[in-house]
């Protein structure tokens, strides 16, 4: 498994865990513990579409087989990604339902 994918793994788990955490032992009301949610996972989107961006600008790698398994990895984390800022924007749009 490529660094990227690793470093995009890691990333996943941690937001998983630490949203998790956060409802387990949160100490304000729904709407606070809502609020604070949207806008973390909110930042966490933006930190993942600029991990995504620069794994896809990235052409570091030079002309070869390596490129192109380089490629194929870049691709493979691009569609990951991707599924995982579609489950964001669900999981944003949820938040914000149960807070209607």
């Amino acid at each position: 498994m490529s660094k990227t994918s690793q470093t995009l793994i890691a990333f996943v788990a941690g937001c998983a865990t630490g949203a998790v955490l956060g409802l387990l032992y949160a100490p304000e009301k729904g709407a606070v513990t809502r609020d604070r949610m949207t806008y973390r996972l909110s930042k966490y989107r933006e930190q993942l579409s600029d991990l995504l961006e620069n794994v896809l600008n990235s052409n570091a790698l030079p002309e070869s087989f390596a490129k192109v398994e380089g490629q194929r990895v870049v691709n493979d984390a691009r569609e990951k990604a991707e599924k995982l800022l579609e489950d964001v924007d669900r999981l944003m749009a949820q938040i914000k339902q149960q807070g209607s």
